[in-house]
Protein backbone atom coordinates (compact mmCIF):
# COMPACT_ATOMS: atom_id res chain seq x y z
CA UNK A 1 0.00 0.00 0.00
CA UNK A 2 2.97 2.41 0.64
CA UNK A 3 4.44 1.49 -2.40
CA UNK A 4 1.08 2.32 -4.43
CA UNK A 5 0.84 5.79 -2.57
CA UNK A 6 4.19 6.39 -3.18
CA UNK A 7 3.63 6.18 -6.97
CA UNK A 8 0.20 7.96 -7.13
CA UNK A 9 2.54 10.79 -5.67
CA UNK A 10 5.19 10.82 -7.69
CA UNK A 11 2.83 10.40 -11.30
CA UNK A 12 0.79 13.56 -9.60
CA UNK A 13 3.87 15.54 -9.35
CA UNK A 14 5.07 14.47 -12.88
CA UNK A 15 1.60 15.61 -14.24
CA UNK A 16 1.74 18.91 -12.71
CA UNK A 17 5.48 20.32 -13.32
CA UNK A 18 4.56 18.74 -17.36
CA UNK A 19 0.80 19.06 -17.65
CA UNK A 20 0.77 16.18 -20.18
CA UNK A 21 2.16 12.83 -20.34
CA UNK A 22 1.98 9.24 -22.42
CA UNK A 23 1.87 6.25 -20.59
CA UNK A 24 5.55 5.34 -21.38
CA UNK A 25 6.80 8.54 -19.55
CA UNK A 26 4.65 7.61 -16.67
CA UNK A 27 5.58 3.94 -16.35
CA UNK A 28 9.42 5.52 -15.95
CA UNK A 29 7.86 7.75 -13.56
CA UNK A 30 5.91 5.15 -11.58
CA UNK A 31 8.72 2.81 -11.71
CA UNK A 32 6.71 -0.24 -13.23
CA UNK A 33 6.54 -2.05 -16.91
CA UNK A 34 3.07 -2.90 -15.94
CA UNK A 35 0.41 0.08 -18.10
CA UNK A 36 -1.99 -1.30 -15.41
CA UNK A 37 -0.39 -0.12 -12.62
CA UNK A 38 -0.26 3.22 -14.71
CA UNK A 39 -3.67 3.30 -15.02
CA UNK A 40 -4.77 2.56 -11.15
CA UNK A 41 -2.87 5.62 -10.33
CA UNK A 42 -4.45 7.43 -13.03
CA UNK A 43 -7.58 6.34 -12.13
CA UNK A 44 -7.31 7.43 -8.65
CA UNK A 45 -5.55 10.60 -9.01
CA UNK A 46 -8.75 11.66 -11.92
CA UNK A 47 -7.69 12.16 -15.15
CA UNK A 48 -8.36 12.97 -18.98
CA UNK A 49 -6.84 11.66 -22.01
CA UNK A 50 -6.39 13.41 -25.36
CA UNK A 51 -9.20 13.75 -28.19
CA UNK A 52 -6.16 13.80 -30.45
CA UNK A 53 -3.24 11.86 -31.60
CA UNK A 54 -5.58 9.03 -30.91
CA UNK A 55 -5.69 9.32 -27.11
CA UNK A 56 -2.03 9.20 -26.57
CA UNK A 57 -1.40 12.05 -23.95
CA UNK A 58 -2.76 11.81 -20.16
CA UNK A 59 -3.54 14.77 -18.11
CA UNK A 60 -4.77 15.89 -14.27
CA UNK A 61 -8.86 16.43 -14.50
CA UNK A 62 -7.64 19.81 -12.42
CA UNK A 63 -5.27 21.05 -15.07
CA UNK A 64 -7.01 22.13 -18.37
CA UNK A 65 -8.29 25.84 -18.71
CA UNK A 66 -10.56 25.12 -21.09
CA UNK A 67 -11.78 28.40 -23.60
CA UNK A 68 -15.24 28.98 -24.25
CA UNK A 69 -15.87 25.62 -26.59
CA UNK A 70 -14.75 23.72 -23.92
CA UNK A 71 -11.53 22.67 -25.71
CA UNK A 72 -8.13 22.79 -24.30
CA UNK A 73 -4.72 22.31 -26.06
CA UNK A 74 -1.18 21.61 -24.76
CA UNK A 75 1.71 20.89 -26.77
CA UNK A 76 -0.44 20.13 -30.05
CA UNK A 77 -2.45 17.92 -27.75
CA UNK A 78 -6.64 18.89 -27.70
CA UNK A 79 -8.47 17.98 -24.54
CA UNK A 80 -12.35 18.29 -24.15
CA UNK A 81 -14.58 18.60 -21.20
CA UNK A 82 -16.93 16.73 -23.46
CA UNK A 83 -14.62 13.30 -23.26
CA UNK A 84 -13.29 11.23 -26.31
CA UNK A 85 -13.69 12.24 -30.01
CA UNK A 86 -16.63 11.06 -30.37
CA UNK A 87 -18.39 12.46 -27.51
CA UNK A 88 -16.84 15.80 -27.93
CA UNK A 89 -18.53 15.29 -31.96
CA UNK A 90 -21.67 14.36 -30.41
CA UNK A 91 -22.01 17.21 -28.38
CA UNK A 92 -20.74 20.11 -30.86
CA UNK A 93 -23.06 18.69 -33.49
CA UNK A 94 -26.18 18.78 -30.92
CA UNK A 95 -25.15 21.78 -29.51
CA UNK A 96 -25.01 23.68 -33.05
CA UNK A 97 -27.61 26.02 -34.39
CA UNK A 98 -27.15 25.08 -37.79
CA UNK A 99 -25.37 21.54 -37.40
CA UNK A 100 -21.91 21.33 -38.71
CA UNK A 101 -20.08 19.88 -41.94
CA UNK A 102 -17.13 17.82 -41.35
CA UNK A 103 -14.81 20.54 -42.79
CA UNK A 104 -16.34 23.20 -39.93
CA UNK A 105 -15.52 20.69 -36.85
CA UNK A 106 -12.31 20.06 -38.44
CA UNK A 107 -11.42 23.68 -37.48
CA UNK A 108 -12.88 23.75 -34.32
CA UNK A 109 -11.35 20.80 -33.15
CA UNK A 110 -8.55 20.86 -34.74
CA UNK A 111 -8.22 16.77 -36.13
CA UNK A 112 -9.92 15.09 -39.05
CA UNK A 113 -13.43 14.28 -38.34
CA UNK A 114 -15.06 12.64 -40.86
CA UNK A 115 -14.54 8.78 -40.10
CA UNK A 116 -15.89 9.69 -36.48
CA UNK A 117 -19.16 11.82 -38.35
CA UNK A 118 -19.92 8.74 -40.16
CA UNK A 119 -19.43 6.32 -37.41
CA UNK A 120 -22.12 8.00 -35.27
CA UNK A 121 -24.24 8.68 -38.35
CA UNK A 122 -24.62 4.90 -39.40
CA UNK A 123 -24.78 3.75 -35.24
CA UNK A 124 -27.95 6.80 -35.08
CA UNK A 125 -26.40 8.93 -32.42
CA UNK A 126 -26.19 11.73 -35.37
CA UNK A 127 -28.55 12.75 -38.40
CA UNK A 128 -27.38 14.31 -41.39
CA UNK A 129 -28.84 15.71 -44.27
CA UNK A 130 -27.30 17.01 -47.74
CA UNK A 131 -27.58 20.52 -48.92
CA UNK A 132 -25.89 22.30 -51.33
CA UNK A 133 -24.13 19.01 -51.90
CA UNK A 134 -22.63 18.48 -49.04
CA UNK A 135 -23.35 16.77 -45.79
CA UNK A 136 -24.25 18.57 -43.14
CA UNK A 137 -24.45 16.89 -39.38
CA UNK A 138 -27.72 17.49 -37.26
CA UNK A 139 -28.88 16.43 -34.03
CA UNK A 140 -30.64 12.99 -33.76
CA UNK A 141 -33.79 14.57 -32.13
CA UNK A 142 -36.30 15.04 -35.20
CA UNK A 143 -37.64 17.92 -33.90
CA UNK A 144 -34.35 19.53 -32.84
CA UNK A 145 -32.93 18.60 -36.50
CA UNK A 146 -35.43 20.54 -37.94
CA UNK A 147 -35.12 23.87 -36.14
CA UNK A 148 -31.08 23.35 -37.45
CA UNK A 149 -32.23 22.73 -40.89
CA UNK A 150 -34.25 25.98 -41.10
CA UNK A 151 -31.13 27.98 -39.40
CA UNK A 152 -28.90 26.37 -41.96
CA UNK A 153 -30.77 27.32 -44.34
CA UNK A 154 -31.65 30.86 -43.13
CA UNK A 155 -27.78 31.20 -42.63
CA UNK A 156 -26.70 30.37 -46.18
CA UNK A 157 -29.64 32.75 -47.19
CA UNK A 158 -28.19 35.47 -45.68
CA UNK A 159 -24.69 34.85 -46.43
CA UNK A 160 -26.14 34.90 -49.86
CA UNK A 161 -27.45 38.25 -49.38
CA UNK A 162 -24.88 40.32 -47.70
CA UNK A 163 -25.23 40.84 -44.12
CA UNK A 164 -25.31 44.56 -45.18
CA UNK A 165 -28.94 43.95 -46.15
CA UNK A 166 -30.56 41.71 -43.84
CA UNK A 167 -29.12 44.80 -41.07
CA UNK A 168 -31.26 47.62 -43.39
CA UNK A 169 -34.17 45.31 -42.82
CA UNK A 170 -34.44 44.40 -39.39
CA UNK A 171 -37.39 47.21 -38.21
CA UNK A 172 -38.76 46.53 -41.43
CA UNK A 173 -38.66 43.36 -40.72
CA UNK A 174 -40.05 43.63 -37.24
CA UNK A 175 -43.05 45.84 -38.29
CA UNK A 176 -43.61 43.17 -41.07
CA UNK A 177 -43.65 40.18 -38.60
CA UNK A 178 -46.25 41.75 -36.30
CA UNK A 179 -48.54 43.32 -39.37
CA UNK A 180 -48.50 39.45 -40.70
CA UNK A 181 -49.56 38.13 -37.13
CA UNK A 182 -52.26 40.21 -36.98
CA UNK A 183 -53.91 38.35 -40.05
CA UNK A 184 -53.53 34.89 -38.79
CA UNK A 185 -56.18 32.91 -36.61
CA UNK A 186 -55.44 31.65 -33.12
CA UNK A 187 -53.64 28.24 -33.77
CA UNK A 188 -51.77 30.14 -37.07
CA UNK A 189 -50.38 32.78 -34.75
CA UNK A 190 -49.09 29.90 -32.45
CA UNK A 191 -47.64 28.16 -34.94
CA UNK A 192 -45.88 31.19 -37.08
CA UNK A 193 -44.51 32.13 -33.26
CA UNK A 194 -42.85 28.98 -32.82
CA UNK A 195 -41.54 28.94 -36.21
CA UNK A 196 -39.55 32.76 -35.51
CA UNK A 197 -38.58 31.63 -32.03
CA UNK A 198 -36.75 28.71 -33.57
CA UNK A 199 -34.97 30.92 -35.80
CA UNK A 200 -33.12 32.85 -33.02
CA UNK A 201 -32.15 30.35 -31.03
CA UNK A 202 -31.56 30.14 -27.70
CA UNK A 203 -33.87 32.67 -25.70
CA UNK A 204 -36.47 32.75 -28.51
CA UNK A 205 -39.27 31.92 -26.80
CA UNK A 206 -39.34 35.06 -25.16
CA UNK A 207 -37.91 37.60 -27.10
CA UNK A 208 -40.97 36.50 -30.06
CA UNK A 209 -43.39 36.65 -26.74
CA UNK A 210 -42.76 39.80 -25.89
CA UNK A 211 -42.60 41.33 -29.83
CA UNK A 212 -45.95 39.78 -30.23
CA UNK A 213 -47.60 40.34 -27.10
CA UNK A 214 -47.96 36.35 -26.46
CA UNK A 215 -46.84 34.52 -23.39
CA UNK A 216 -43.45 32.38 -23.50
CA UNK A 217 -45.32 28.99 -22.92
CA UNK A 218 -47.83 29.74 -25.92
CA UNK A 219 -44.50 29.97 -28.20
CA UNK A 220 -43.13 27.26 -26.94
CA UNK A 221 -45.87 25.48 -27.08
CA UNK A 222 -46.65 26.32 -31.08
CA UNK A 223 -42.76 25.60 -31.39
CA UNK A 224 -43.12 21.96 -30.35
CA UNK A 225 -46.16 21.28 -32.33
CA UNK A 226 -44.35 22.86 -35.72
CA UNK A 227 -41.31 20.67 -35.21
CA UNK A 228 -42.50 17.44 -33.24
CA UNK A 229 -45.04 17.12 -36.32
CA UNK A 230 -47.94 17.11 -33.87
CA UNK A 231 -49.93 19.85 -35.80
CA UNK A 232 -53.51 19.54 -36.98
CA UNK A 233 -53.20 20.38 -40.23
CA UNK A 234 -57.34 20.59 -40.58
CA UNK A 235 -58.20 21.95 -36.98
CA UNK A 236 -57.79 25.52 -35.69
CA UNK A 237 -60.05 24.92 -32.21
CA UNK A 238 -59.60 21.43 -29.79
CA UNK A 239 -62.63 19.22 -30.57
CA UNK A 240 -65.89 20.45 -29.09
CA UNK A 241 -64.76 24.01 -29.19
CA UNK A 242 -66.87 27.11 -30.81
CA UNK A 243 -70.68 27.52 -30.53
CA UNK A 244 -72.79 24.64 -30.15
CA UNK A 245 -74.73 23.76 -32.91
CA UNK A 246 -78.33 24.57 -32.70
CA UNK A 247 -80.76 21.66 -33.37
CA UNK A 248 -83.94 22.02 -34.76
CA UNK A 249 -87.03 20.94 -33.30
CA UNK A 250 -90.14 19.08 -35.31
CA UNK A 251 -93.61 20.86 -33.98
CA UNK A 252 -95.53 18.15 -32.51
Amino acid sequence: MIQIEKRDIAVRKYLIENEIATIESLKAVAKTNAPMTVYRCLSRLGYLVSYSHRGRFYTLKATPQYDTNGLWSCRSAMFSQYGNLLETTVAFTKQSDTGVTASELEKLLHVETKHALLGLYRSGKIERIRLDGRFVYMSADKGERRRQELMRKECDAKSELGTGIAELLTDEMRAAIVLFFSLLDEKERRLYAGLEAAKLGHGGDRKIAKLLGLECHTVAKGRRELFGDKVERDRTRRAGGGRKKIEKKSPR
